[in-house]
């Protein structure tokens, strides 16, 4: 231009990683591909390397840690919005974790804690090195309202707390008497089908896009009468079966859990079950599979 000497140079568009070539289209999918749809990072790789591309795991390792710390602050708010709602899924996996720590060639069992906010369809998983209750504590430590779980000891421990309403799982109790239909086909086959006709009731609702008040009404119609006689039969059932019988596995469970297995009567935004974390835990399945450990 007349009267301007030099080269002029724009400057350069932002990057999600400073000073770094790949943008943000290359690293949200190999994010994508590495934790959605579990696929190693040595596999993809390999697919560079088809297309003519080679870049080291070092550096791919790099990227997937620098995105992670970008998306950190994103993750600490998701954890506050789940735990700050009144209903709460929780459940735990194990997965195989080798870090610096670890043996050559040894690995430690890890655990991801998962919580899900069923209400909102809101879920976000916590690693933890063990399945102690010092990770639930530390994010729950606030929290007041409703928790769901299974029936692994450390939830007990919430169930005492000021403040928190434990519901335990239907579909675990019914779990057990299905595993114990070989012993005794005729007892546990006939709890399994009262425990049906309570699903069935489930189904009803949402089939008729009922409100949680009509849903609370519907089950205490209905599902409270079947959950007394149900309580009234397993209780029978309990006094001659024989303790380490898988019979009398499966009652002990329903027993010692009863007051906590009627609890979802409570308010018709409840499940009657912890299947909906279960749902979401089923596809970290597929990829230990795919990925052996984490590391």
């Amino acid at each position: 231009m007349p009267g301007r000497e030099g080269i002029l140079i724009a400057n350069l568009p932002s990057r999600p990683i400073d000073k770094g070539i790949a943008g943000p289209g290359l690293l949200s999918n190999i994010l994508v591909e590495k934790f959605v749809d579990h696929l190693p990072i040595y596999r993809q790789i390999e697919q560079f390397k088809r297309d003519k591309v080679a870049i080291s795991s070092s550096t791919i390792d790099g990227w997937v840690t620098k995105t992670a710390d970008l998306l950190a602050p994103l993750y600490d708010h998701l954890v506050k919005q789940v735990i700050a709602q009144g209903y709460l899924q929780v459940d735990e996996m194990p997965i195989k974790v080798l870090d610096h720590q670890n043996k050559k060639g040894k690995t430690h069992q890890g655990y991801h804690w998962v919580y899900n906010a069923q209400m909102q369809n809101a879920i976000f998983f916590d690693y933890c090195h063990g399945r102690g209750r010092e990770g639930p504590m530390r994010l729950l430590k606030e929290f007041k309202g409703y928790l769901q779980t299974d029936g692994y000891g450390v939830y007990e421990w919430f169930s005492r707390q000021s403040g928190i309403t434990h519901i335990a799982c239907m579909a675990h109790a019914r779990r057990k008497f299905e595993q114990a239909l070989d012993y005794d086909q005729q007892k546990a086959g006939s709890v399994m089908q009262q425990i049906q006709e309570l699903y069935a009731i489930e189904r009803e609702a949402r089939e008729a896009g009922l409100s949680p008040a009509q849903r609370k009404e519907l089950r205490l119609d209905k599902s409270l009468h079947l959950m007394n006689e149900l309580d009234k039969k397993i209780a029978e059932m309990n006094k001659i079966a024989f303790p380490k019988s898988p019979m009398g596995i499966a009652l002990n469970y329903a027993t010692q859990r009863w007051g906590n297995l009627l609890n979802y009567l409570y308010d018709g935004s409840l499940e009657i079950d912890n299947n909906w974390v279960e749902n979401a835990i089923r596809s970290c399945t597929l990829g230990r599979k795919n990925y052996l450990f984490a590391g």
